[in-house]
């Protein structure tokens, strides 16, 4: 007997912290740091959108996962790579090859995040029973967001904080990674005892997939699959592009367009209030989707990814930097990802319903990555050609696609309503 929501209130917010924290450091952190390490908004855009590239192709692996070892090993193993990957970072800043170097290290906490998220996705789905994962999607979102806050927010503001205290930022951001490896080996530590061990339940083991080629096979053959992952490839477009180039924009001296703030400024700015906002806006959306099912909610959680956009062209066209200004739009950025995010992982945990879930989420999430890699490459020649002006303007118009697509994506209405059927 499968005893399904066992402790869910302790692992749920742990395991998603901890699959967040790498993320927002691999995608967005590395940003920052190699921003305030004088390289260009180009290269910035064009390395560490490759790095997107194991969420892609993370489907590939997947059913190997499933058919070798528990989704709980395999999550704290890969816990564990990341946690020494960002020590190599910390380490290797400093030498005169860091640029390399340190993308190696991205580069394999890259593909140890990309696999710790295949196996605490399906953990999450085989220890949960479907009204619970969809309540519990707010909680997980907010906690995963907290990480990137954590990450982008109290992590950069440390980094700001050692630039101004020793004068030099390779040193600065050297100490930062270390102590991003710590945390990362802590929560590594508080997962192998907040997680319970699921897996040797026989009912699990009957859940695992028969072959290889039947995982894919039966993923592309669901009725809609074609216009879902259209969906889900345009769903971020504005925010793939939007992620790589806020945080230069903010850091950026105002002769190029940007707004002159501090490293320690961009930090607190993403860790402060935007913090209460992402929590309002996950759990708000989960608990929403509980009560009245996905459809009532998929058209404003759409609205709500992609309204601040507009609020960042604005303060790029008029020059604005005034701190209630910029503040406002982080908070609404923050608000309106919380809760949008919330409805997309609801469809996506949808579109995976059936045998080898695990395995379809995998895939699902991967073209959800593809949607953020492919836009995020071109975003830093985008802004060089543009401006920041135009680059914001730009971004504002693809929100549309996604806009477009909800009138054609087919699910139950009631999907991840409380005490509603809701099959695939």
């Amino acid at each position: 007997m499968i005893q399904k929501n066992k402790w869910a209130w302790a692992w749920v917010p742990v395991l998603y912290f901890t699959q967040g924290l790498p993320y927002v450091m691999v995608v967005t952190v590395s940003v920052i740091m190699y921003k305030k390490l004088g390289v260009s908004n180009a290269d910035i855009g064009l390395y560490t959108s490759w790095l997107y590239l194991p969420w892609v192709i993370k489907p590939l692996w997947s059913p190997f996962m499933e058919l070798i070892w528990t989704k709980r090993k395999w999550f704290l193993l890969m816990q564990l790579l990341v946690s020494i990957s960002f020590l190599g970072i910390g380490l290797f800043l400093p030498t005169n090859i860091f640029f390399v170097t340190t993308l190696a290290c991205f580069w394999m906490a890259a593909f140890a995040s990309a696999t710790n998220d295949v196996a605490a996705d399906g953990y999450y789905m085989i220890g949960l029973t479907q009204e619970k994962q969809s309540f519990f999607v707010g909680v997980r979102s907010t906690f995963y967001k907290l990480a990137n806050v954590t990450g982008q927010g109290l992590l950069v503001i440390l980094a700001g904080f050692l630039e101004n205290h020793y004068g030099d930022n390779t040193k600065a951001w050297s100490i930062t990674m270390i102590c991003a490896a710590l945390l990362m080996f802590s929560l590594t530590l508080a997962n192998f005892f907040v997680t319970p061990k699921y897996e040797s339940s026989e009912g699990i083991k009957l859940e695992k997939p028969s072959g290889f080629m039947e995982v894919f096979i039966s993923f592309f053959k669901k009725p809609g699959m074609g216009m879902a992952l259209t969906f889900v490839l345009f769903f971020r477009l504005g925010e793939s592009q939007l992620v790589k180039m806020a945080s230069p924009f903010l850091l950026d001296d105002p002769a190029v367009g940007g707004l002159g703030y501090s490293t320690a400024e961009v930090g607190t700015i993403y860790g402060t209030i935007g913090v209460i906002m992402l929590t309002v806006g996950g759990i708000l959306g989960g608990i929403l989707i509980s009560r009245d099912g996905l459809k009532k909610w998929m058209f404003p959680m759409v609205l709500s990814l992609n309204i601040p956009n507009a609020f960042y062209a604005f303060l790029a066209i008029t020059k604005t930097s005034h701190i209630a200004a910029v503040v406002t739009t982080v908070v609404l950025e923050q608000f309106g990802y919380g809760f949008a995010i919330a409805g997309f992982m609801v469809f996506l945990i949808y579109i995976a319903e059936g045998v080898s879930k695990t395995s379809h989420y995998a895939l699902a999430t991967g073209f959800m990555a593809l949607g953020m890699m492919l836009p995020g490459l071109i975003s830093g020649f985008v802004q060089e050609w543009l401006g920041y002006d135009g680059f914001f303007i730009w971004v504002v118009l693809a929100a549309l696609p996604s806009i477009i697509l909800l009138k054609y994506i087919k699910y139950p209405p009631d999907y991840g309503k409380k005490g509603a059927e809701n099959n695939a």
